[in-house]
């Protein structure tokens, strides 16, 4: 007698002949008729959730680590039919061969009998493309009823920052529709979208998502349509806030206005205003390289300082209100302190030394860069697919020491620092560079010049505004 579990799943309430109950049932049927057992522990539901991508099915994810176990806990999973195990034909693959192959597991449809011969597998992969296929029509289909609920000025996303949703319509949030009206105001009084980030930070105010506020989420808020009763909808989906992409809808909405005409023209035309003074994104236009370019950095949160003006430079997280503590200075100001520091350094010996390994290209050390952030990535997924039951413990540990050992391949391929003191080695360092000093201070040598001179032989400059103190680490 065969031990079975219960695979199950509905994508909308209004799929009456495959809900639950009635899946099971059918199921229940077939397990006695075929003298399988159906223990209740091995029954997976997912409700009101499509099929398209398994990793979003968490019924259908602890299945499958269940199935991992050893001894296998079953012997073969029943479905109502293959479209209620997957209607993507990638993941339909991948785990029915994972099954069968790997873990000796059978997957069954109930109502489908493709038979034992040859010319199953070619019905069984024709059914799983007409699934696939229906799946991307209801896709189209769900598409067009957004478009028409659009049209008709309802709501077809979550509700913006101030607002909530009921009864599929916006109300005013009265916890947060008072920022947001805050927030215009004080565009429109001249704060600009950081200081008003900052000050939302400041008060312990999160995004809708629970992050930091920054400019660009400022910036989203002061240019929603929403807060005077409209609906903008991209159908070709929304991506990087293109806030003049041809597809958007906008469209008089039926809910209430947070923020009146008037406040709402106002903030628009302060907008316009700054792009035609700065450019597309509203900010400086890009200005050409300057000799401290990308080596300061800030005391207070280690980010790079950036030129925010012509004449001056501050620290980037300051600048989008990530960090607290302005570093705002004049770049004539900090270069000449950078010069002055270094001649003394060099003078008296006063330096410290790292060692520094061969440098990368920019290329090689941006491609190990990314493939770290992705290995560490990996990590967290592992991990929430053990914490998930998916993997087992024996796979996580494997898992996880496979990526571990790839994460400190690429941490050794990085540039390493290492601490030197030798008398012999700074005495060398400080006649080499002497030198260079006149080169630096030469008004005939392009800025773009002195940075690449400058980073021959400096790693970084650390600057302390509040104290007026740098700090410069040199490498051989």
């Amino acid at each position: 007698m065969k031990i079975a579990a219960a695979y199950i799943r509905v994508s909308t309430e209004d799929q009456t002949e495959y809900s639950p109950d009635s899946q099971l049932k059918i199921i229940r049927d077939y397990a006695k008729k075929n003298d399988m057992i159906l223990p209740d522990e091995y029954i997976f539901v997912d409700e009101g959730i499509s099929g398209r991508k398994a990793e979003k099915r968490p019924a259908f994810m602890h299945m499958i680590g269940t199935a991992k176990k050893k001894p296998k806990p079953f012997d073969v999973i029943l479905v109502y039919a293959l479209s209620r195990f997957a209607r993507n034909r990638e993941d339909s693959v991948v785990y029915k061969r994972m099954l069968r192959k790997d873990l000796d597991i059978d997957l069954i449809s109930t109502s489908q009998d493709f038979g034992n011969d040859k010319t199953s597998i070619l019905i069984e992969a024709l059914l799983e493309a007409m699934d696939e296929y229906y799946s991307i029509d209801l896709g189209e289909n769900v598409k067009r009823g957004m478009n028409e609920k659009v049209s008709r000025g309802e709501p077809v996303s979550a509700p913006a920052f101030g607002y909530l949703i009921q009864n599929k319509q916006y109300y005013m949030n009265p916890d947060t529709a008072p920022l947001v009206k805050m927030m215009f105001d004080d565009y429109i009084r001249g704060i600009s979208y950081r200081n008003i980030a900052a000050k939302l930070n400041a008060m312990g105010i999160r995004t809708k998502r629970g992050g930091l506020w920054e400019n660009r989420t400022v910036e989203y808020v002061l240019r929603n349509p929403v807060y005077i009763g409209k609906i903008r909808w991209n159908p070709e989906g929304w991506t990087r806030r293109n806030y003049d992409d041809p597809n958007i809808i906008i469209i008089e909405g039926t809910h209430e206005h947070l923020i009146d005409d008037d406040t709402w023209q106002k903030t628009q035309d302060r907008f316009a205003e700054n792009k035609l003074m700065y450019g597309k994104y509203a900010g400086p236009k890009k200005l050409s390289g300057f000799m401290l370019q990308g080596l300061v950095k800030c005391s207070s949160c280690g980010s790079t300082l950036t030129r925010i003006s012509g004449a001056s430079m501050q620290c980037q997280a300051y600048a989008h209100g990530k960090c607290t503590i302005s570093h705002c200075v004049k770049i004539q100001k900090l270069e000449d302190m950078v010069l002055s520091m270094i001649e003394l350094n060099l003078k008296f010996g006063d330096i410290r030394l790292i060692q520094k390994a061969e440098p990368k290209s920019d290329y090689e050390s941006a491609v190990i860069e990314k493939q770290l952030i992705r290995e560490k990535q990996k990590l967290m997924r592992i991990k929430e697919a053990y914490e998930n039951g998916v993997d087992s413990l024996a796979e996580y540990k494997t898992n996880k020491q496979k990526i571990t050992n790839q994460i400190m391949q690429l941490e050794s391929e990085k540039p390493v620092v290492k601490p030197t003191y030798a008398d012999g080695l700074v005495k060398k360092f400080c006649n080499e560079h002497r030198n260079t000093i006149e080169k630096l201070r030469d008004e005939h040598t392009a800025p773009e010049e002195k940075n690449k001179l400058l980073r021959t032989f400096v790693d970084r400059i650390v600057f302390d505004k509040t104290n007026s103190h740098l700090q410069i680490f040199y490498y051989l």
